[in-house]
């Protein structure tokens, strides 16, 4: 679905809340900042990664992200085990998430702790796509990309 010039993949899972999407791949999941979160951060100016191995609980930062307009986290959907990060790649393009935020532009790997307790906020498809317009309406949120 495309909103205000946001895309939502509907193929995808999202913790709307916390503004991550998520792709599952075996027992691992892809996380990665959303196309209307990538806008409301702005460019990407630097970036701290928790480091491998380390487990972290739903809610906590995985990443620390830093831009001109904002500092946060990028939470965690779900306890996880962080089994790989993205970071070799933003060092070669800061901007990877601004440009390409659900394909180059993912941050972490993980493989889920407990899933099955933490998932119900978990959505996909139409729902997903309906709660993001509503939230993309309410935020006032047009989309825009970085482009090389």
């Amino acid at each position: 679905m495309i909103y205000r010039a946001c895309d939502i993949p509907e193929d995808l899972y999202y913790d709307i809340e916390r503004d991550v999407w998520i792709r599952f791949e075996g027992d691992l999941a892809v996380l990665g900042m959303t196309d209307p979160a990538q806008t409301r951060c702005g460019k990407f100016a630097a970036l701290s990664f928790r480091e491998v191995g380390k487990k972290v609980a739903q809610g906590k930062a995985l990443v620390t992200v830093e831009s001109a307009k904002w500092v946060g986290a990028f939470p965690a959907p779900f306890s996880c085990e962080i089994v790989e990060t993205n970071e070799s790649e933003f060092a070669r393009n800061i901007l990877l998430a601004n440009k390409e935020p659900y394909t180059a532009g993912w941050l972490v790997k993980v493989r889920p702790i407990g899933l099955e307790n933490e998932r119900d906020h978990l959505v996909t498809g139409q729902e997903a796509a309906e709660k993001y317009k509503a939230r993309i309406h309410e935020l006032k949120i047009n989309c825009l990309r970085c482009i090389d």
